[in-house]
């Protein structure tokens, strides 16, 4: 597998915030979201082949128990099936990190789905190149169906404007979602901006009846790798 890092550290976002988690973060994606903060994995992706053993050996190193594979779109990732199946062998809390576009059957405690708003199209990035593609695939209202149906779910949406509130509503509707699992998540990559969106965020995850989730591990650590 292209991985473009692996790492230990403490889950930043979503319901299990806070829990210290190995990360192993694939390299290539399959949409281009405006605002990636992990160009690495996207617009320019970086990494190395690792087999699944080394993988693994990194995870017996560090995994007090939980791991969260993430990218980029490891659902894209050819030998995801059986790295999550050796995972679960060994006893780990598995955690996705996915668009939701695409499925596959995999070995997972908690699906965290991503869902793109359309706040995410770059339709100014390398003169819109991206723009059509990624708008035609961000939403794949099948696929969503059966993750949220086969696995333990989270729906966590990246929220830039108050606006993108009647977006996130219709399709918590259209999949009958339970209000519970969906988080909202201010958009952005600087503590600052982040605490700002934040407060009114905050306010309206009141009103809904929707989680909140900071970005924890930017507030501890910045924006950097690795954390």
């Amino acid at each position: 597998m292209k991985i473009a890092e692996l790492f230990y550290s403490i889950q930043g976002e979503g319901m299990l915030i806070g829990t210290p988690s190995v990360f192993i973060r694939t390299s290539g994606c399959n949409l281009r979201c405006r605002w990636c903060d992990t160009p690495y994995t996207s617009w320019a992706p970086e990494g190395e082949e690792m087999s699944l053993e080394a993988i693994l050996d990194y995870v017996r190193a560090h995994s007090t128990g939980f791991v969260v594979v993430t990218g980029g779109e490891p659902m894209i990732a050819p030998e995801l099936v059986p790295l999550t199946e050796a995972l679960r062998r060994a006893n780990q809390h598995i955690t996705i990190e996915t668009a939701g576009t695409v499925d596959a059957p995999v070995a997972c405690d908690l699906m965290s789905v991503s869902p793109k708003l359309a706040n995410s199209t770059p339709w100014e990035q390398q003169a819109g190149r991206w723009a059509e593609i990624h708008e035609r695939r961000r939403i794949r209202l099948e696929v969503l169906r059966r993750l949220i149906a086969r696995y333990p779910y989270q729906l966590k949406f990246v929220v830039a404007a108050p606006e993108d509130l009647g977006e996130i509503r219709a399709l918590v509707k259209e999949l009958a979602a339970d209000r519970s699992r969906v988080i909202l998540m201010p958009e952005g990559t600087d503590p600052e901006i982040l605490r700002e969106r934040g407060r009114w965020l905050a306010e309206l995850s009141k009103q809904e009846g929707y989680r909140f989730s900071p970005r924890l591990h930017i507030d501890l650590w910045g924006n950097r790798r690795g954390v």
